[in-house]
């Protein structure tokens, strides 16, 4: 039997007094501290964050944005699938288990049934995942309903709220539209906060695209600025399906190559840097080999890849150091998209500490030691 209450028929009651509901407070806990000289914030020991997904998704309010159709709902699903049944998300991270609420805010009992068969490929379905597909917005009546489940699922680990538009409310009057989203976005953080949960808002992009991929979060910036963390799923071209872009307060910047198994509905992650999988086959072949063998030559290169013809292999190195997929020295000879080792004008060989250490003429430090020059920029 599961240890997990049973839900309700449905997550909430519809208030009979909406502006009230509005103004609850969530149920009260210990208030946690706000203030401290310096000397004892340095001597605090606080916790790590919580993790739904290590590395991914901490505690606090994830924005999981992407364009329509590139399968936010799948990967949110199996991310909740995983974490409810303590499995590995993306197929490769481990995560360990605990109640998750999922809101599926626009989909069907039927549909959620049909996706779930498919990314559990007989699998049994796990009882801490509870899925609802009605809830009213987060100002009239909606924290107070997840703040119920989670008041009756104290080891929740994650709450996933499918799509953010459904649940945001009614832009107060009077204010600007970045203070709507700020305020909209800051239900949620209330919530991630109190209960120190993961929240994930899933939402979309604009359709222009961005180099910056937080400029591509629909709305204004109040959304991403009032978020934890951003993550961005944008369509990506060669092996992988697509490149999840995260960023965030506790969580590293990092892009990661997934791909989308259709047939169980899976997002796998894929191994190895984003740029071995956005890449044609041939210059993925080529970038391994050049890091792997940082220094080579065109002619290094074919003849480690007999089946790529020694023309492509030369026009390719051209094309991917003008791309910045690889860099290339003096000398031609390529390196990974490092900046490459400067080249000595006397043997044509790259210059190595030690060659600089002998340098005792350098015109900028004659007759001083690396270590000496380092010692002298650190007493400045």
């Amino acid at each position: 039997m599961s240890a997990n209450p049973i839900p309700p028929l449905h997550l909430y009651s519809v208030p009979s007094d909406p502006e009230a509901a509005a103004s609850r407070e969530l149920p009260k806990r210990e208030r946690p501290r706000t203030a401290w000289t310096a000397d004892q914030l340095m001597a605090a020991d606080f916790p790590e964050p919580k993790w739904a997904v290590p590395g991914i998704l901490a505690e606090g309010v994830n924005l999981l944005a992407g364009p329509p159709k590139v399968g936010k709902s799948w990967l949110s699903l199996g991310l909740a699938l995983a974490v409810a049944a303590g499995g590995h998300a993306f197929d490769t991270l481990s995560v360990d288990g605990g109640p998750v609420l999922y809101l599926a805010l626009e989909d069907t009992p039927r549909r959620l049934q049909t996706r779930m068969r498919k990314i559990l490929g007989g699998q049994p379905a796990p009882a801490g995942l509870t899925l609802v597909t009605e809830c009213p917005p987060f100002p009239q009546g909606g924290s107070d309903a997840i703040a119920n489940w989670l008041e009756r699922n104290p080891d929740a680990r994650m709450v996933v709220i499918d799509v953010f538009a459904k649940m945001r409310g009614p832009a107060p009057q009077g204010v600007s539209a970045y203070d709507a989203d700020y305020v909209a976005v800051g239900y949620a953080k209330r919530i991630a906060d109190h209960y120190g949960i993961a929240v994930v808002l899933v939402h979309h992009v604009r359709k222009a695209g961005s180099d910056d991929f937080l400029t591509e979060v629909s709305g204004t910036n109040g959304i991403a600025g009032a978020a934890d963390a951003t993550l961005v799923l944008k369509r990506a071209r060669g092996q992988a399906d697509g490149i999840l872009h995260v960023t965030g307060r506790d969580v590293d910047e990092a892009e990661y190559a997934l791909q989308f198994q259709a047939a169980s509905g899976a997002w796998q992650m894929l191994d190895g840097p984003v740029t071995d999988h956005t890449i044609g086959d041939t210059r993925a072949a080529i970038l391994r080999h050049v890091r792997n063998n940082p220094g080579v030559r065109p002619r290094d290169v074919v003849a480690a890849l007999p089946d790529i013809d020694a023309d492509t292999v030369r026009r390719y190195c051209s094309r991917m150091a003008e791309a910045g997929q690889l860099t290339k020295d003096a000398a031609g000879r390529y390196y990974p998209d490092t900046p490459p080792p400067e080249v000595s004008q006397v043997s044509d060989c790259p210059i190595t500490a030690t060659d600089l250490h002998e340098q005792t003429g350098h015109p900028q430090t004659p007759g001083v030691r690396l270590s000496d020059s380092n010692d002298g920029r650190s007493a400045r």
